[in-house]
């Protein structure tokens, strides 16, 4: 399996629209963040979970040909305003595109995206095919199995999910138990870790890196990132042995 991390930053992107500070000004690639999203790739299948307003632009960069599905962790702006570009994939291939997510998504989709499901189709908008996710029930895609995991987002519920040995969480301040536990066994785990203050709705990263001893995955990857954590070099070495920033384009092989 191949992950490529297609955007690692939070909502805003990094730069922030009209900063100066060292983060936005940064010359290092690795402080330039789209929305977060990741490409997975195996042998069967290729899919994208999430597909924020980057999306296109992460297409491009990633060289992403071959896309068998989407899936939605919720239905922030943030994690689905590119959804309309999946034309490029129904053109190519001449199928709908296969997307997953809970039947609250879909609502969020089908209001956000309503002329895709309005009835009255016409040439040129997206073609999807909408699969529900039941947050309790592992599902697959082209043999790819993928197990949800329910996390809290302030008071919103998101999906993580795990994939075999890889764990990928975001927009997430709560785990509890026995969420955890199935991310535990993990070779490697994906958690956001927003910034050092506190925040109503994500994992500051302290928070985050307590998670993660609690999973004890062998590699750990903090994800969703505002420029407010500082700069990518400065955070990385202070993190504990395993743990690291994630950027974009990193790709991890498994």
């Amino acid at each position: 399996m191949k992950i490529t991390f297609l955007g690692t930053g939070t909502s805003q992107g990094v730069p922030f629209i009209g900063c100066d500070c060292e983060v936005c000004t940064s010359k290092d690639i690795r402080d330039n963040r789209l929305r977060s999203a990741v490409w997975i790739e195996t042998p069967e299948a290729s899919i994208v979970i999430d597909s924020g307003p980057d999306f296109r632009q992460q297409m491009l960069r990633a060289h992403v040909r071959k896309l068998d599905a989407i899936v939605f962790t919720h239905g922030h702006k943030d994690h689905v305003a590119g959804m309309d570009d999946v034309r490029a994939y129904n053109f190519h291939d001449g199928r709908a595109m296969e997307v997953y997510a809970t039947k609250e998504t879909q609502e969020t989709l089908k209001r956000e995206f309503q002329y895709v499901f309005s009835g009255h189709s016409y040439p040129g908008i997206p073609q999807v095919n909408l699969h529900t996710i039941n947050g309790d029930e592992p599902f697959e895609i082209n043999g790819l199995k993928l197990t949800p995991i329910r996390v809290l987002h302030y008071k919103m519920e998101v999906l993580g999910f795990r994939i075999g040995d890889f764990t990928y969480i975001t927009d997430a301040n709560y785990m509890d138990a026995d969420e955890i536990a199935k991310a535990k066994g993990s070779k490697v785990f994906v958690l956001n870790a927003l910034r050092h203050q506190q925040h109503p709705s994500h994992y500051t990263l302290s928070e985050a890196i307590d998670i993660a001893h609690a999973v004890g995955a062998e590699q750990t990857y903090f994800t969703h990132i505002s420029h407010q954590l500082g700069r990518h070099e400065d955070v990385e070495k202070t993190l504990p042995a395993g743990m690291h920033l994630a950027y974009d384009g990193l790709v991890i092989k498994m």
